[in-house]
């Protein structure tokens, strides 16, 4: 079955950078968006960003706007999340969520179908 590959996730310190990616195992798949979202320890799992995967339009949490840049590779089946002037607040468990069909929203979580295992970022004070 495909998989979701994540990396790029570590320690930093706040106003640095980090660009996460999201490899789909399954090559030949081809989706129609592909989302980011975090969990932060005792919070609930939230929205980051979410691209569609032909078009390319993109979308963004209020809270990461002019911070971070998502953005696809269509021949490596990759999604990237760059994160730029990290807070302590962006501390989380990142997850890509990819769907292989249209759905009704790019913000819901129950929108797609397949996760990756999460990267854990950690931006220190």
């Amino acid at each position: 079955q495909v998989q979701l590959v994540e990396s790029g996730g570590g320690l930093v310190q706040a106003g640095g950078s980090l660009r996460l990616s999201c490899a789909a195992s399954g090559r030949t798949f081809r989706w129609s968006a592909v989302a980011w979202f975090r969990q932060a320890p005792g919070a609930e799992r939230e929205f980051v960003a979410a691209i569609s995967w032909s078009g390319g339009a993109t979308f963004y949490a209020d809270s990461v706007k002019g911070r971070f840049t998502v953005s696809r590779d269509n021949a490596k089946n990759t999604v990237y999340l760059q994160m730029n002037s990290l807070k302590p607040e962006d501390t989380a468990v990142y997850y890509c969520a990819a769907r292989p069909g249209r759905g009704t929203s790019y913000y819901a979580a129950s929108e797609y179908d397949y996760w990756g295992q999460g990267t854990q970022v950690t931006v220190s004070s």
